[in-house]
């Protein structure tokens, strides 16, 4: 006699379950962090309160952020899927949606697999320009913070891709990444947005 808990766990580990997962999660987050700067940018526009318009300033960071940070991972995935790179769904929720296997993958497939990603960033930042009017500061805040996220993804990866370009040791070159890497990547990604928010205001 089966077991329904052994079935359904079995069912859990199957790759195309995990991927599933991930999919809804991240919509999930996309449709809040979204929907939060729909409501408040409709409140900044009925009642013209200060406070409002502040808080959509912030939802609009964070929904264009995640936006474009969601767009960019699922195009890494979609450029593995495309050079038929070798991976793993990742198991636990978060931003990742596959853990690439650097041992049976070669450097041409690491390429196409990373840069896809950085292609999909600067659609989705394309995409909310094209179909947000910047016609208050919310709606600034949301192509600011797409933007500031296709830089910061950038920041991170293109330096590896460089020197990987040298070594040819993608993974080493990833090992690497410092906080201070880190802290450099996110300041740059700040003042981009800063930017961004200047040009478009």
């Amino acid at each position: 006699m089966s077991n329904p808990q052994e079935e359904f766990a079995a069912m859990a580990r199957q790759p195309g379950f995990m991927l599933g997962k991930q999919a809804a999660i991240h919509l999930a987050v996309w449709l809040l962090s979204f929907s939060m700067f729909a409501a408040t940018d409709s409140w900044a526009a009925l009642t013209g309160l200060a406070l409002a318009t502040f808080i959509n300033i912030l939802a609009g960071i964070v929904a264009g952020f995640v936006t474009v940070n969601l767009v960019h991972e699922w195009f890494h995935y979609l450029g593995a899927r495309l050079i038929s790179g070798h991976y793993t769904i990742t198991s636990r929720p978060g931003l990742f949606v596959f853990d690439w296997q650097f041992d049976k993958n070669s450097l041409q497939q690491f390429y196409v697999m990373s840069i896809a990603g950085n292609v999909g960033g600067a659609l989705g930042v394309i995409a909310l320009y094209l179909a947000i009017s910047a016609d208050n500061a919310g709606r600034v805040a949301l192509i600011a913070g797409a933007f500031a996220g296709f830089v910061l993804a950038a920041f991170i990866e293109w330096p590896v891709l460089i020197r990987t370009r040298s070594s040819g040791e993608p993974l080493a070159e990833l090992g690497k990444l410092s906080p201070r890497a880190l802290g450099v990547a996110t300041a740059g990604s700040a003042i981009a947005g800063l930017l961004c928010w200047m040009v478009l205001s």
